[in-house]
């Protein structure tokens, strides 16, 4: 098989037999061989009668559905984990997504080389109330992991098979699915310029809390990726710091009182003067950081994927 098209959706009845519509056309016209996949995340508008009936006549088409809304992330897992074809393609169900634009991509990602191709809306039709956060988050999502794209929130995106197999998308981390990509090594990533249409039907399902959870989400996938295996490096390195600073302080104290001391001079107790505490709470906050990097390798040794390696070819193995 070609091409598996993944498209999770949220109450977006109204757009799904257009949406259809044109993917099949698209697919029929460059005669690829592929399936549709659609997840509902727990609609509520009719969205599953619609897959459901549709199903009857084009076999091409499965669905899944969720009992509850559960989010963009756990839709794509499922997605990525029913996928069979040798290209993935992943869009977003209101027509905002040109299914025109999957010939290039799979072109990408077939003849190019490309392991993942991050879809870019150059010119899009959104206020800029949306535009201009979304511009600052994706500057900084690219410095922080490394990865030159414009367009990290884009749903349009394609994928080599073995990608999607070797990740696991959770929580909300669908939006760093290219720094997966690249920590599982997938480096080869590209970015193509794709149509951005207008929402023809219904609502956005996200607002602007979402770049403020994606900054939140980037400082967790960042910090599991560079210290997940290894907690130690991180709370131990902090932690042993900051002890040696306050001890440090508070030695030099000592020392001050007693050179004033064998020079007859009297002076207050080191209790008496604020900066012991800083120095004791510095102690203090290192030892329960070190503590902390400890109790972090013991879980890290104890978990069941400690061992798991991506392995990309063999030689005389069996």
């Amino acid at each position: 098989m070609d091409i598996s098209i993944i498209v999770p959706l949220f109450n977006e009845a109204e757009s799904l037999p257009e949406l259809h519509r044109w993917i099949s056309q698209v697919m029929t016209t460059n005669g690829y061989s592929y399936e549709i996949i659609l997840i509902d995340d727990g609609s509520n508008d009719g969205s599953w009668n619609w897959i459901e009936k549709t199903s009857l006549t084009d076999p091409s088409l499965k669905g899944i559905r969720f009992r509850r809304n559960y989010g963009k992330s756990a839709a794509l897992h499922t997605g990525f984990e029913e996928a069979q074809g040798d290209v993935v393609i992943t869009m977003d169900a209101d027509l905002q997504d040109s299914p025109d634009e999957i010939p290039g991509l799979f072109s990408m990602i077939k003849e190019n080389g490309f392991d993942l191709v991050s879809g870019w809306k150059k010119k899009r039709f959104d206020p800029l109330s949306k535009r201009l956060p979304s511009k600052i988050y994706n500057a900084t999502a690219s410095y922080v992991t490394g990865i030159k794209l414009h367009d990290f929130n884009c749903g349009l995106k394609a994928y080599k098979l073995e990608v999607v197999k070797s990740i696991e998308v959770y929580g909300e981390m669908h939006r760093y699915i290219p720094y997966m990509a690249k920590q599982a090594g997938f480096s080869n990533i590209g970015e193509r310029i794709v149509q951005h249409q207008a929402r023809k039907y219904g609502v956005t399902k996200f607002g602007l809390s979402r770049f403020i959870f994606g900054y939140l989400d980037l400082m967790s996938i960042s910090f599991i990726s560079r210290f997940g295996k290894r907690p130690m490096h991180l709370f131990g390195t902090l932690g042993s710091l900051m002890f040696v600073l306050g001890f440090f302080v508070i030695a030099l104290m000592g020392v001050y009182k007693l050179i004033r001391l064998a020079h007859g001079v009297l002076i207050e107790r080191i209790t008496q003067d604020p900066y012991f505490y800083l120095a004791l709470t510095l102690m203090i906050l290192g030892t329960q950081l070190f503590l902390a990097g400890f109790l972090g390798e013991l879980i890290s040794r104890s978990a069941t994927e400690r061992n798991r390696y991506l392995i990309d070819k063999t030689v005389n193995l069996p």
